[in-house]
């Protein structure tokens, strides 16, 4: 041994004593009480050879250090050196070897659960789906009793990166085969077997495993978590399953999740009743509240917001009280920014400010004086407005970007539309890639009568990204308002519809340009669909002409009076009214 080599020995010598005295305790030493001093296997021999395998693995030698603790390990069958040395090998990115390391570990202690699962986990990152069987199965049998579906459970998540779904499908299912239908069990196996085949593109076959999961056990809500994951308009025996389930006694976290997914397919007005269903069985479930009250906001029911909103704020103050929750902060944000809309609604200017006085989440205060700033804006303080939004600190692009669109939409509330194109120029100067401030640009061109520009921008947005369906609609809209180019309008329409084809105000598009085309009963249906799915004030003001051009004068009247309920201020509602001659 060289100087160099001594002297590296001695620097590292008191850190890697400890660590080789930690790794060897004595596997055959009988057990003793906490009080007695533990006996270690140690030798000499043994301890520079694992000094030595340390120094190599410090030292850039991962073969050597490998070859040497796992050597070791052999040895003692010490399941730390076994664990050390699988551990060195994959740190060497060494598949083959970790592998090798692990299965000696398995084969010198068969009943380590530990040792098993290492082997599983290695056979998957090498994609090797096809020899887990052995370990999947003693993965289960190995778990105790109580945890055994929990541990089935989580099978699905070991496979979740593999690139042959269908043979990870496959293989599971034959571990999970006893198990299929054992009392306790039957319904996780079935669960586990029903998502993996869901990954491997097997919709039929993850529907059946729901099917025979909720055979087992109607009251389960694990087949219809999967079950929550598959609903798609293409799917629809998915829901069906759900709502089955849901006929019993389904539990709280189960109907929220259900009420969720009905939300993100932009079903509000049955989310809605999910919700309704929910507080009534459990009226203590704060975040239902919550979701309801903004619901009810969005289809104009300020009332019935105000009143779910407070009680929201109640039950999630007491909770605060008890438990610091991130998420109570920003449920209560969310509650007092919807709060001060409503009394802004009202005109009740004072109101609206102390709720957002109420603010306190770091993460809400950017969005609270924006708000004041829109409040200051209403009652004709607009450069007061625009000096509060811009004097807001910003701790992350994001807020720059948030902060620039408050004060375009300030400016366009108050129809400055020259300032508003110039701001939303400049950002689009400093990030030509923000299509979304082009599509505003290109509204606040149309604004201007600046047609052939918004038709630029809306065009660019579409080139850029192709998939941005508020392009396609404004464009085939403001085509069908001018009645100009009526069967591309549609197209365009049509486009903006494949992307998003629950978009209630796509819808009204549509419906518009069907009525402009002189399709008038197809123009009633699909506006009364759209308004029916989203009660506004625009979708209001389209319908009830259709109304009253078909002769249907009373039922326009109606629609009409519904609009201005949901919106007073409704710029294309109040036109229409006025271009019609009608006094509501």
């Amino acid at each position: 041994m060289d100087y160099y080599y001594l002297m590296l020995l001695f620097h590292r010598l008191p850190l890697l004593v400890a660590f080789v005295c930690a790794l060897t305790v004595n596997a055959q030493t009988p057990p003793v009480s906490a009080a007695e001093p533990k006996s270690s296997a140690l030798d000499s021999e043994l301890f520079y050879q694992l000094l030595l395998g340390e120094l190599n693995a410090r030292g850039g030698e991962p073969g050597a250090a490998y070859s040497l603790i796992l050597d070791a390990a052999r040895k003692t069958n010490d399941p730390k050196l076994y664990q050390r040395a699988v551990d060195i090998a994959l740190q060497a990115r060494s598949g083959d070897s970790a592998l090798l390391a692990s299965r000696a570990w398995k084969q010198a202690l068969p009943a380590s659960r530990e040792a098993n699962r290492y082997v599983l986990q290695i056979l998957i990152g090498l994609n090797r789906i096809g020899e887990t069987l052995e370990p999947l199965k003693r993965e289960i049998a190995t778990s105790d009793a109580k945890d055994r579906a929990a541990t089935i459970l989580g099978l699905a998540r070991y496979f979740a990166r593999v690139t042959d779904k269908k043979l990870a499908a496959s293989t599971v299912e034959q571990a999970l085969v006893t198990y299929k239908n054992a009392p306790g069990l039957g319904v996780a196996a079935w669960t586990v077997i029903g998502r993996l085949r869901l990954e491997a593109a097997d919709v039929s076959g993850a529907l059946n495993a729901v099917r025979i999961a909720q055979a087992l056990d109607a009251g389960s809500e694990y087949p219809v978590l999967l079950a929550l994951s598959m609903m798609d308009p293409e799917v629809p025996q998915a829901e069906v399953l759900v709502q089955k389930y849901l006929e019993g006694k389904p539990k709280p976290e189960v109907r929220m999740e259900y009420a969720r997914t009905l939300l993100a397919g932009q079903r509000y007005t049955q989310a809605l009743t999910q919700l309704q269903h929910l507080i009534s069985e459990k009226p203590d479930y704060t975040e239902a509240w919550l979701i309801q009250g903004v619901l009810e906001l969005q289809e104009g029911h300020s009332v019935a917001a105000e009143r779910s909103l407070q009680k929201y704020v109640e039950l999630a103050l007491l909770k605060r009280d008890s438990t610091a929750r991130p998420e109570l902060s920003r449920g209560l944000t969310q509650a007092y920014l919807s709060l001060a809309q409503i009394a802004e609604q009202s005109k009740d200017f004072v109101q609206a400010d102390a709720w957002l006085q109420r603010i306190d989440s770091q993460d809400g205060l950017l969005n609270a004086q924006l708000r004041r700033a829109a409040l200051l804006a209403r009652q004709g303080k607009l450069e007061d407005a625009r000096q509060l939004i811009r004097s807001q600190p910003e701790l992350s692009p994001a807020d720059s970007r948030l902060k620039t669109s408050a004060e375009v939409q300030l400016l366009r509330d108050s129809k400055q539309y020259l300032a508003a194109h110039e701001i939303l120029a400049q950002a689009i100067a400093d990030n030509p890639e923000d299509f979304d401030f082009t599509y505003d640009l290109a509204m606040v061109a149309e604004k201007l009568g600046q047609l052939d520009e918004m038709e630029q921008l809306l065009r660019s947005v579409i080139a850029g990204k192709p998939e941005y369906p508020h392009a396609y609609n404004a464009l085939g809209y403001s085509l069908a308002e001018r009645g100009v180019r009526l069967a591309e309008s549609k197209q365009l329409i049509l486009k903006a519809l494949s992307y998003a084809p629950d978009d209630s105000f796509i819808s009204d598009s549509l419906g518009w340009v069907e009525f402009r085309s002189g399709n008038l009963a197809e123009a009633q249906r699909i506006l009364e669909s759209a308004f029916k799915a989203r009660p506004d004030a625009e979708i209001a003001a389209h319908l009830g002409e259709v109304l009253w051009t078909l002769g249907q004068r009373d039922q326009a009247v109606s629609i009409w009076k519904q609009g201005l309920g949901i919106n007073a201020e409704s710029e294309t509602l109040l036109e229409t009214l006025k271009r019609l001659r009608v006094t509501l």
